[in-house]
């Protein structure tokens, strides 16, 4: 699309003086995991000193680029719900675009729907439902950097996934992640819709970045951290408080897994 490809050169032109780091492995960070960042050695860039990126609004989104040699890491993203017009909500895929990034690793905060799920547990997302009524997509095509029609067949990399689980100590447990636009969490009869359809979690993001990076031909996989059970799970009322905790409490196990992925991605 030719607004993506603008927003492109001008990533890449503002970038090649701040940075002469061309990372293959591209991370974004979801609601409470900003904090992963801290513990990773590169220079952190504010979203401030980058032309086009706009500043997150939400509690638990820190809004800056901490990038290496081996990667670039978005601690903090955009929602449609906070306004943002969708070509904007994929802008941190534009950013490791520009940077050369050929793998992405996304994570997110969502509600479990899967009654065998229990907060605190990550889950390898394999799927997902786009409920967000809407797609980064949309508009004129000149088919520079991608398909009019990418396949989705294999949004989050078959055979990366198989590395992750072959790999790794920790047992993952797969599953279908639903986003929604928000920001009001689900009803009850909603998440019994959703269940229905087959999902496995909830969420407000991440849908649009995977597709953008699929359209652009980024291998992607990702991660949901469950913060709460969803709506009608349980008998108690939702908050984004929990999220925030929840992802703290878990922020250690969480961290370790996202450092093993990204060891094993950048040894590719």
């Amino acid at each position: 699309m030719a607004e993506y490809t603008k927003t492109i050169h001008a990533f890449r032109e503002s970038l090649n003086s701040i940075t002469e780091s061309r990372p293959k492995v591209g991370v974004i960070l979801g609601s409470g995991l900003s904090k992963i960042a801290d513990s990773l050695s590169g220079e952190t860039i504010d979203y401030s000193k980058i032309p086009e990126m706009p500043k997150p609004t939400v509690e638990g989104h820190r809004g800056f680029l901490k990038i290496s040699r081996d990667f670039a890491l978005l601690a903090g993203r955009f929602h449609y719900y906070e306004g943002h017009p969708i070509h904007d909500v994929v802008k941190p895929v534009l950013l490791l675009q520009a940077l050369g990034v050929e793998q992405l690793l996304v994570t997110n905060a969502a509600g479990g729907i899967n009654p065998d799920f229990s907060p605190g547990q990550i889950v390898l997302i394999r799927d997902h439902i786009n409920l967000m009524g809407t797609n980064p997509l949309i508009g004129p095509d000149n088919g520079e950097l991608g398909p009019r029609f990418p396949d989705m067949s294999d949004a989050y990399s078959r055979a990366l996934r198989k590395r992750i689980i072959d790999t790794l100590d920790y047992p993952l447990t797969e599953g279908v992640y639903a986003g929604l636009s928000g920001p009001s969490y689900e009803t009850p009869a909603e998440i019994r819709m959703l269940k229905q359809l087959g999902a496995d979690m909830v969420g407000m993001s991440t849908v649009p970045e995977v597709i953008i990076a699929n359209y652009l031909g980024i291998r992607t996989i990702g991660f949901s951290c469950i913060t709460n059970m969803a709506a009608g799970i349980l008998d108690q009322p939702l908050s984004h408080q929990e999220v925030i905790g929840t992802a703290a409490r878990v922020e250690n196990r969480f961290r370790s897994i996202v450092e093993s992925v990204m060891e094993l991605l950048t040894s590719e």
